[in-house]
């Protein structure tokens, strides 16, 4: 999956246990380990907002994309919207 979730990053770098996120953003800790392992299917614009006051940071500090195989999305050929490959 292209999405990436660096949950655990974040959350070594609190030093705060999964338990603990979880009692604080409401979830159980077997829902925050389905998405910290990035086997969730979405995310509750709620629940990463919880995440990102947490955990004081930002969307960008949780979830990044990574394309799959090299060429990435656009690798036919094709150009971008703004004309770039």
């Amino acid at each position: 999956m292209p999405i990436i979730v660096d949950i655990d990053v974040m959350l070594a770098r609190r030093k705060m246990a999964v338990g603990t996120l979880a009692d604080l953003i409401g979830i159980t800790p077997a829902n925050l380990a389905v998405l910290k392992n990035g086997r969730a299917k979405a995310v509750r614009f709620s629940t990463l907002d919880a995440l990102c006051q947490a955990l004081d940071c930002q969307p960008g500090d949780i979830l990044r994309f990574e394309a799959d195989g090299a060429g990435g999305p656009l690798s036919d050929g094709a150009s971008g919207p703004d004309g770039t490959p």
